[in-house]
């Protein structure tokens, strides 16, 4: 199989596969196609397969999960504040979808 043609790797629940260009050296493109060929794999199969492995190293990198909090929390306050900013531009949003605004006094 050519570097160029879709690998025959199945949609994952993450969605279709996409694209990805990456600059290396020529010296790391040679290692990486030596591996590819011991492995019977092609090139971007062999990076496909080492990116998988370092976003799952990355989840349980103690330094990765503590910044995770860190803007999970951010994305948090970020909507309580837009929230409470339609809710005063708006008003409260019922269960049915519709917004509702305060009769003036």
């Amino acid at each position: 199989m050519s570097e160029n043609e879709s690998p025959e790797v199945p949609a994952t629940a993450l969605g279709p596969t996409r694209p990805l260009s990456v600059r290396i050296t020529d010296g790391l493109r040679a290692q990486l196609e030596v591996i590819a060929q011991l492995n019977d794999r092609s090139v971007t199969e062999e990076i496909r397969l080492a990116l998988e492995a370092w976003v799952e190293s990355s989840k349980s990198d103690p330094k990765v999960l503590q910044r995770a909090e860190t803007v999970r929390a951010e994305i948090e306050r970020e909507a309580k504040t837009k929230q409470s900013a339609i809710e005063a531009i708006f008003g409260s949003a019922p269960k049915g979808g519709r917004t509702t605004k305060q009769a003036p006094a």
